[in-house]
């Protein structure tokens, strides 16, 4: 087991984390799914208004990869089939029945999981809808069933504001947890690397997790993020050197598969945040209607709600619907009110990184924070305040200017094959000039798998 110790990053203190209790969530009357939950992927739909679906439906095929099909994960009738400019799909809404029937899948799994059966184990997923679990670095992609990965990661840490507890996640699954480990070790020639939280809290559960290497790591957040494992464990070393990772809750699925023989897509969530009514875990599907389980606090007349953390999750509103692949909504006040004068103020009730507050004098106090971002865009200069909190060893100032200047070569040089957004994120809440970074950094990893794809 090798132990890495972190510096670099930053806590957010907010308030609002989920107690430790599961419930489980009624069947919500509607499900969907955004095809842009599913980057890498361009989506064809399969069905129309009106027509009737099961468990394990295809709903759309990626154009390039026929294979790779997302499906339903719940049986019931087409509600909306919603497009966007150009008729490009936006996203499938789902009326369910409440009997969750099963399609019949055309690649049932196979009995034995061996290296000789790995064809039919990614044939098996694919037609189940449960291969866009796992996702493909370099770029963030939805992993590409015929590539052959050099290994693959399972993340089961997070160290993002008010993440879930992945051992309370994992707590009655160990079973489905282990048996989906099997599965993806025999999709590479390489390893699978399981990295689990180092830190005084960490979690004991996943020390008895067999056919893995472990490691462990401890420091801020983003020490939980899958690309800062990666870039300390076994680096990316150019557009071909192909690394899968996989969440918890995603092995978990893949597991109950081969087990039960059917796609499941019921998910253990967290709902937290200061305006959270009820904070707590639930069992529930991916893709449900977020207000069939949560719901704002009557002290927030006006809440956002966000499915996934505050720093990457995407504005989902009340009756939005849960991502694909997340497993937290917050809820946080909504507010666009500036303070006249604001930075002269003590700030007891203020977080910030700078420590520009007297809250920096009171490390353990958590704040309610809200959607307001304290400030204007200024113009982009150098502070040297990313360079504190990413923990790779990366110049991400140069890398950014890189982007803007639409330089590849540059980028491919500065690491950008090592990153996504969700890496920059906390460069983003610290930035004192307000720059959107994380659309900067996917701009420019659209723009070199543009080009690699434009090679193939």
């Amino acid at each position: 087991m090798a132990n890495y110790r972190l510096k670099k990053g930053y806590d957010i203190r907010i308030a609002g984390e989920a107690e430790k209790f599961i419930e489980r969530a009624p069947l919500p009357e509607s499900v969907g799914l955004y095809p842009a939950d599913f980057y890498g992927m361009t989506p064809k739909p399969l069905v129309e208004g009106g027509e009737r679906v099961k468990v394990g439906t295809p709903l759309w095929r990626d154009k390039r990869r026929e294979s790779l099909v997302v499906t339903s994960p719940v049986s019931g009738t087409v509600a909306e089939v919603r497009r966007g400019e150009r008729r490009v799909l936006g996203a499938v809404v789902i009326r369910t029945d409440g009997k969750q029937h099963v399609a019949t899948t055309a690649a049932p799994p196979p009995k034995r999981v061996s290296s000789s059966a790995r064809g039919d184990i990614i044939g098996a997923l694919c037609a189940a809808g449960l291969f866009p679990l796992v996702r493909q670095r370099p770029f963030g992609t939805i992993a590409d069933p015929q590539a052959t990965p050099r290994d693959i990661f399972v993340t089961a840490m997070d160290t993002a504001p008010l993440a879930p507890d992945q051992g309370l996640i994992i707590k009655n699954h160990q079973r489905e947890f282990q048996r989906g480990i099997d599965v993806l070790a025999v999709l590479t020639p390489g390893k699978v690397h399981l990295c689990a939280d180092g830190g005084p809290g960490g979690d004991s559960l996943f020390d008895g997790v067999k056919n893995v290497e472990h490691h462990r790591f401890a420091g801020p957040h983003p020490a939980g993020n899958v690309g800062v494992h990666i870039h300390h464990v076994s680096p990316i070393r150019g557009a071909g050197d192909i690394v899968w990772h996989c969440t918890v809750q995603g092995v978990i699925l893949i597991g109950r598969f081969f087990i039960a023989g059917a796609p499941s897509f019921e998910v253990t969530a967290a709902v937290a945040g200061p305006a959270a009514a009820r904070r707590r875990y639930v069992e529930v599907l991916a893709g449900a209607e977020i207000s069939s389980f949560a719901g704002a606090s009557d002290a927030f007349p006006s809440a956002r709600f966000i499915s996934g953390n505050v720093l990457t999750g995407r504005n989902a509103g009340a009756d939005g619907f849960l991502g694909f692949g997340d497993n937290l909504v917050t809820i946080i006040p909504e507010t666009k009110k500036s303070v006249f004068l604001g930075w002269l103020s003590p700030g007891f009730s203020l977080e910030s990184f700078s420590g520009s507050f007297v809250s920096r004098l009171m490390p353990r106090r958590r704040f309610a924070i809200d959607t307001n971002r304290n400030g204007s865009v200024r113009a982009f200069v150098a502070t040297g305040i990313y360079e504190r909190l990413l923990p790779m060893d990366i110049l991400p100032l140069f890398l950014l200017k890189s982007i803007l200047a639409g330089d590849i070569e540059e980028m491919e040089k500065l690491g950008i094959l090592d990153v996504t957004p969700e890496d920059f994120a906390l460069c983003e809440y610290a930035c004192p000039s307000k720059t959107d970074i994380q659309r900067i950094l996917r701009d420019g990893i659209d723009l070199v798998l543009k080009e690699a794809r434009e090679r193939e």
